[in-house]
């Protein structure tokens, strides 16, 4: 089974702009979530691609992935279904260590920057940017699904302060 090793950061500052390739604005949709982690979601890219995505947790860092390239008419009809959805612009990173990419969320999530680090292994190591703030990976709160479906702007004004998100002057 296709296997997603990822690891997630909370992102402080700016300085990973100047290892950022272009941006890729996504829209995400997700059609079905269930307490057990397993989703199923729909993302668009602005130029038009799109896929459907199938993931379940399975032990460790580790997710089962299934993605498949969706017509971008299909992907447009699903958006408008979707109950719980999120916008974000995605830039990959020129790194080394694995895929690293950084999603600057919008609306109800903004301003929350995320880093994620897609690894070939469980017990790759690595090299964290100074850039990386506190690591995120399996609090499920920060999920794309959980930010989609409770977004950054619903959650109690103390709990985002604690993470430097605050919304208030």
């Amino acid at each position: 089974m296709p296997l997603e090793i990822e690891r997630r950061f909370l992102v402080t500052g700016s300085c990973w702009r100047a290892l950022a390739g272009a941006p890729q604005p996504l829209r995400q949709g997700y059609l079905a979530m269930s307490k057990e982690g397993v989703t199923v979601r729909m993302r668009l890219r602005a130029d038009g691609q799109a896929w459907l995505t199938l993931k379940a947790p399975t032990s460790g860092l580790a997710r089962h992935e299934f993605e498949y390239p969706l017509p971008t008419s299909d992907a447009e009809a699903l958006w408008d279904l979707a109950p719980h959805r999120l916008i974000k612009t995605r830039y990959s990173l020129a790194l080394p260590g694995g895929d690293w990419v950084v999603d600057c969320f919008e609306g109800d999530n903004a301003p929350l920057v995320l880093a994620e680090v897609e690894l070939a292994s469980e017990g790759a190591s690595l090299d964290l940017p100074s850039w990386c703030g506190q690591e995120i990976t399996g609090d499920g709160r920060w999920s794309n699904a959980a930010l989609a479906a409770a977004p950054l702007a619903a959650w109690p004004e103390e709990v985002r302060s604690r993470y430097g998100l605050s919304t208030s002057e």
